[in-house]
């Protein structure tokens, strides 16, 4: 079973979460990040190696990890 989350758009990025159910009824995270627009697309999919006692808390891990990559991206270049 899979639980996906609306996807946020922040800034130029697309970010959409997914909470996938392993065995023993945990969650794995992973979420992917998605810019540009027709053949200029590029999307970048992190799969993290933790499990989480419920969806939710696999969809949160997975936004904020996407939100700082975002961040980082967004800092300006030190000088």
């Amino acid at each position: 079973m899979n639980s996906d989350h609306t996807p946020i758009a922040v800034g130029k990025y697309l970010v959409s979460p997914l909470a996938k159910q392993q065995g023993e009824g945990r969650f794995a995270a992973s979420v992917s990040i998605r810019s540009g627009r027709g053949s200029a697309t590029h999307d970048r999919v992190m799969r993290f190696s933790g499990l989480f006692d419920n969806a939710a808390s696999a969809l949160h891990y997975a936004t904020e990890h996407a939100l700082g990559w975002i961040r980082e991206r967004s800092l300006p270049a030190c000088v």
